[in-house]
Formats: C-alpha cells, sequence, structure tokens
C-alpha cells in the first residue's frame, strides 16, 4: 500500500483516464452535485491546486459575498476554460498541491474520489475502487470538516461489506463501500445501493 499522497496521486490519474474519453455531450452533463456540470466539477477539483496559500485565503475571503460561495466564484471564473484545457490541468497537477494537500493529502483523495463519483454515476460509467485507496478516504470522510459522514450518519452503523469496515451505532445500513463513502458525502443517489434497518434514518439524515 502506497501512501495517502500516492494514493491520492493514482486517484487523480483514474480521473485523467476518465476525462481524456468524454465526449462534448459528456462535459455538458449533469453531475451529481446539484447545478453542476460535469465539467463544473472537473473545475472544482483542480481549480484550487493553482492557487498560492495567499490566493486561497483571498479567494475564501472573496467568495463569501458570491451567490455560489467560493467554489461557485472559482467556477465562474474558470467558465471559459475549453475542456482540453481543464483535461491539460489535471494532466499538470495529478500530484496535489496547495489547499488539496490538507491532512496528508487526504482533501485531495477524499475530493477526487467522491468528485469522480459524482461524474461516473449520472453517466453510467461504474468501476472498481481499489481497496487500499477507498479505506482511507471512509476514514478521513466520517470527520472531514466539509463532509460530516459521522453527523450525515448519526445514528446508525454504516457498514461496508465488501471492505470489511464500519462505523457508527445504531441500526445497520451495510452495502459497497463507494455508495457508503457516498452516503457520507451527502450524496442521495447512493441510498439505493444500500440496504439494512437503518435507511430510513440514513435516508432521512441526508435530507432525501
Amino acid at each position: 500500500m502506497g501512501s495517502v499522497a500516492e494514493e491520492a496521486t493514482e486517484e487523480r490519474r483514474s480521473l485523467l483516464a476518465l476525462i481524456e474519453g468524454l465526449s462534448a455531450e459528456q462535459w455538458l452533463a449533469p453531475s451529481l452535485c446539484d447545478g453542476w456540470r460535469v465539467r463544473d466539477v472537473v473545475a472544482h477539483h483542480v481549480g484550487y491546486d493553482v492557487l498560492s496559500g495567499r490566493e486561497t485565503v483571498r479567494r475564501m475571503a472573496a467568495g463569501r459575498s458570491h451567490p455560489g460561495g467560493p467554489n461557485g466564484m472559482l467556477i465562474d471564473e474558470m467558465a471559459p476554460l475549453s475542456t482540453d484545457e481543464l483535461v491539460e490541468m489535471v494532466r499538470n497537477h495529478l500530484r496535489p498541491t496547495g489547499l488539496t494537500t490538507g491532512f496528508g493529502c487526504r482533501i485531495a483523495l477524499l475530493d477526487c474520489m467522491v468528485h469522480q463519483q459524482d461524474i461516473r454515476r449520472p453517466l453510467g460509467l461504474p468501476r472498481t475502487i481499489p481497496a487500499e485507496r477507498i479505506r482511507p478516504a471512509l476514514n478521513f470522510a466520517v470527520w472531514a470538516p466539509p463532509i460530516r459522514g459521522a453527523v450525515r450518519g448519526r445514528g446508525v452503523r454504516l457498514v461496508a461489506d465488501d471492505l470489511d469496515w464500519a462505523f457508527g451505532r445504531g441500526d445497520e445500513v451495510r452495502g459497497p463501500a463507494e455508495a457508503v463513502l457516498l452516503a457520507m458525502a451527502g450524496r442521495p443517489a447512493a441510498l439505493s445501493d444500500l440496504r439494512g434497518p437503518g435507511l430510513d434514518r440514513l435516508t432521512r439524515n441526508l435530507g432525501a
């Protein structure tokens, strides 16, 4: 098993392979992120890598007055870029830099993994995520501030039955690790792949 930084780099390499093969229609297709197209998800994910620490702080401050917050502001600024330019940005930043290197590159790993699924699921392009890559993402998602998996999973015990991974207390909800991760990330689309007596509670937690 490689380091988290190495796994994050491989996850980006997997994202690159995916977006290199997308058609023009797929780039404009809706993602699992409300109001974001596939190209918006890619722009959001890689956009922070090109910013210095000072630029990131400024972006966060300026984005408070933007209707879509800092992320929406970033997507708007990157809107003029072509899809070829977005692909090239990902290719040039396979090794995460900047904000996403936080928590030992766990931000980059988790963010890329969730956002790749945000793209793949609506496009009907499933994949198998390596166990050594998804396990640290699951562990981080439990307490990562932007994800708050422990909050979304309150009152249930989440079980990834293909990975021997579990978290929480309460009625059980089980299924593939990928679906458990997306549920902790607030994606109701993953609920159909989960089962168990705690599913109704988890569904309410996600506001679905």
